[in-house]
C-alpha cells in the first residue's frame, strides 16, 4: 500500500536529522500499540551512522517498546469492551483503520493466549507477528500482567539488541542480510527455543 511506503520513508528520514534518537524512542513506543511501521529500519539506520552508540539505541528502543506495550495492554483492558461485553467504538476504529487488526485475528489471538500465555507474547515480541495486536489483546483478555511484562522485556530486548549487535559487529555489509533473512531467523530461533522448553516440560 502506498501510504505504508510513505510512512516507511517518513520513519527513515529521521535518521538524517538531529532528532533521530528521539524519533526512535517515540516510534518504538507507538509501534507496540498502534503504529504500523516497526522501529527496526530506523534503529539500523541510526546504528550505521553511529556504531559506538549501537547498544544505547537498542536499550532506548527496548524500553520504549515495553512502555508502549503497557499502553497497548491498558487500551485492551480499559477501553476495548463495553459494559455489555461488546466492542467499543475505539475497538472498531482499530479494526477499520490499523493494519493487522481484524475481528477474526483478534478471536484467534484469544485462543493462542489460552494455550500459550507467556510464549505467545514472547513470540509476537521477537518475530514479525504484529506485536500491537497481542499487547492490546493481552489487556482485553486480562492475561497476567507480570508474565506479559516479563515476556515483553525479554523478547523486545532480544530483538533490538540482536539487530544493533549485528550492525555494530559487521557494519553496513550485514544490512542486506538482516533485511532479507532476519524475520526467518527470528521465527526459527523462537521455534527452537519454545520447542526446547516443551521438551524439558514433558520429558523431565
Amino acid at each position: 500500500m502506498k501510504y505504508i511506503r510513505k510512512l516507511y520513508d517518513w520513519v527513515l528520514h529521521w535518521a538524517d536529522t538531529p532528532y533521530g534518537p528521539s524519533a526512535l524512542f517515540l516510534l518504538a513506543f507507538a509501534e507496540a500499540s498502534f503504529f504500523p511501521i516497526p522501529p527496526d529500519p530506523l534503529l539500523i539506520a541510526l546504528v550505521l551512522g553511529a556504531r559506538q552508540r549501537a547498544f544505547k539505541f537498542a536499550m532506548h528502543c527496548s524500553i520504549a517498546s515495553v512502555l508502549g506495550a503497557l499502553l497497548g495492554y491498558g487500551i485492551g483492558h480499559f477501553a476495548w469492551w463495553t459494559a455489555s461485553g461488546e466492542f467499543t467504538s475505539l475497538a472498531h476504529f482499530f479494526f477499520n483503520n490499523v493494519p493487522g487488526f481484524t475481528v477474526e485475528r483478534f478471536s484467534t489471538v484469544q485462543g493462542l493466549y489460552d494455550q500459550w500465555n507467556f510464549w505467545i507474547v514472547f513470540t509476537a515480541g521477537f518475530t514479525p507477528l504484529p506485536y500491537k495486536v497481542f499487547t492490546i489483546s493481552g489487556g482485553a483478555f486480562n492475561i497476567n500482567l507480570f508474565m506479559f511484562l516479563l515476556a515483553s522485556v525479554i523478547s523486545r530486548s532480544a530483538r533490538f539488541f540482536l539487530v544493533a549487535g549485528l550492525i555494530w559487529k559487521f557494519g553496513p555489509g550485514i544490512q542486506s542480510f538482516i533485511d532479507k533473512y532476519f524475520n526467518w531467523l527470528a521465527i526459527g530461533f523462537t521455534v527452537l527455543l519454545i520447542g526446547g522448553f516443551m521438551v524439558v516440560k514433558y520429558l523431565l
